[in-house]
């Protein structure tokens, strides 16, 4: 079948669980202290507009229990089409969302990382390739994963919104 095909097969409705990885803001949160989440501010934004159910928003540290933790969380939830993982793909030693999410994909989306790098590129120059960005597919949910900036978020938003029902779909067939 052609994509055309898989698109007016694709569900209408897709279920999106955000999760920020922040220490210094989850850090914040547990001691009572105002925080903000622009970046999953973003991401939530983006998948209402295009009329998708956000049915969980999270906001975790940098770790690779806590990460997988949420992961395994999300992944079990029957309500859950897509799990987007924002924060921690750097390259620091404290920057572990991959290491922890990369074991459980049993399909990856290269070409996500592909064209989410040369947008990137195109508003960043060179310093996009310390992203790691990923996305794949784990017990038929789509797993995304991208860095903690706002302009990454709205990046992600750009390549993901029109595709999302035909990746859910396909990633359940």
């Amino acid at each position: 079948m052609s994509h055309e095909v898989h698109r007016m097969s694709a569900p209408k409705k897709v279920s999106v669980a955000i999760v920020t990885v922040s220490t210094s803001r989850y850090e914040r949160k547990m001691r009572g202290e105002d925080y903000t989440d622009e970046s999953g501010d973003i991401l939530m934004n983006g998948m209402l507009a295009k009329d998708y159910e956000v049915v969980c928003r999270e906001l975790i540290g940098d770790g690779i229990e806590q990460v997988r933790s949420a992961l395994i969380v999300l992944l079990n939830r029957s309500d859950v089409d897509v799990i987007i993982f924002c924060g921690g793909t750097g390259i620091t030693k404290s920057d572990t969302t991959i290491e922890a999410v990369e074991p459980y994909l049993e399909k990856r989306l290269d070409g996500f990382a592909e064209i989410f790098r040369i947008l990137s590129y195109q508003k960043v120059g060179s310093a996009a390739m310390l992203s790691r960005a990923i996305a794949g597919v784990a017990r038929k949910k789509l797993v995304v994963c991208i860095p903690g900036s706002p302009d990454a978020a709205r990046t992600a938003v750009d390549v993901l919104v029109d595709e999302l029902p035909h990746i859910v779909y396909m990633a359940k067939s």
